[in-house]
């Protein structure tokens, strides 16, 4: 009994380590991995790596993504992609939004336009044009010492 009661609280620590650490580090994986298996064409994704890219095909491990304004293909694996941007990588919770739009219609708030950007007629600018005339700049001259250009020039021999 008295063994039972000194192992007791070592075995309280093992019980909380798992429902604090093992348990949520689990999850997250199997969130993680479900988001990767649910990538689809069209996606717009972030690697692991910070590249910011469109999936263009998808393959069993891998995934061809187009980034930047050039449009420059490449192959990443399934595991290199950090998270997807847009799209919804659950497709129950997507149907699950719709058909509770769908039950309860509610009225979208008006967008409101700024006085300022809501001008029907704006007065025409004037543009005008001003001509300038660039003056070449004055030749600089450097004034080097006689001795100077001795110390250069006996130099310039040794080297040579």
């Amino acid at each position: 009994m008295n063994t039972a009661m000194q192992l007791l609280p070592l075995i309280l620590l093992i019980f909380i380590m798992y429902f604090l650490l093992i348990r949520p580090q689990k999850k997250r994986e199997k969130a993680t991995n479900q988001m990767r298996n649910t990538l689809q064409v069209g996606d717009e994704i972030i690697t692991i790596g910070g590249v910011c890219g469109k999936i263009v095909k998808v393959k069993d491990e891998s995934l061809i993504i187009q980034v930047g304004a050039e449009k420059i293909k490449f192959e990443i694996m399934r595991w290199a992609v950090s998270k997807v941007i847009n799209g919804d990588t659950n497709t129950s919770t997507k149907k699950e939004k719709t058909s509770a739009a769908e039950s309860t219609p509610e009225e979208t708030p008006k967008k409101v336009i700024p006085k300022k950007l809501f001008k029907k007629s704006a007065a025409p600018v004037e543009e005008n044009v001003v001509e300038a005339t660039v003056e070449a700049p004055e030749e600089i001259v450097i004034e080097i010492p006689e001795e100077d250009i001795t110390i250069l020039e006996k130099n310039t021999e040794e080297k040579s």
